[in-house]
């Protein structure tokens, strides 16, 4: 059964910077696309970042470009997003994603795979 659990969501200062990574288990994560999406309240879920089967090709959402990176090791079966200088908007649960298209959606009714989400928390 295909699971994706994501770790490393807290609570930061404004400025600050946090690891997420996503364990992959029952699929091959290198047969997919991996993306992160996040929801604040009261907010539609949005896409963040994807990276492509062989890590070349990555896209950002604009509101992150720059600011986060988004990378995967597939001998591992694992993503990661490395978010810097975060702001309060960055407050959301981040989901983990996985679309065995391998295209690089930025639909979340594109993907097939999901995680249970992390909390991240950015104080001003």
């Amino acid at each position: 059964q295909a699971q994706l659990v994501e770790s490393g969501g807290g609570l930061v200062q404004a400025g600050g910077s946090l690891r997420l990574s996503c364990a992959a288990s029952g699929i091959t994560a290198s047969s997919n696309a991996m993306a992160w999406f996040r929801q604040a309240p009261g907010k539609e879920r949005e896409f963040v970042a994807a990276v492509g089967r062989n890590t070349v090709f990555t896209r950002y959402a604009d509101s992150v470009e720059g600011r986060f990176a988004i990378s995967r090791d597939n001998a591992n079966n694992s993503s990661y997003l490395q978010m810097e200088s975060l702001r309060p908007d960055d407050t959301a649960v981040y989901y983990c994603a996985a679309a065995r298209s391998g295209r690089l959606s930025d639909r979340y009714r594109e993907y097939d795979y999901w995680g249970q989400g992390t909390q991240v928390t950015v104080s001003s």
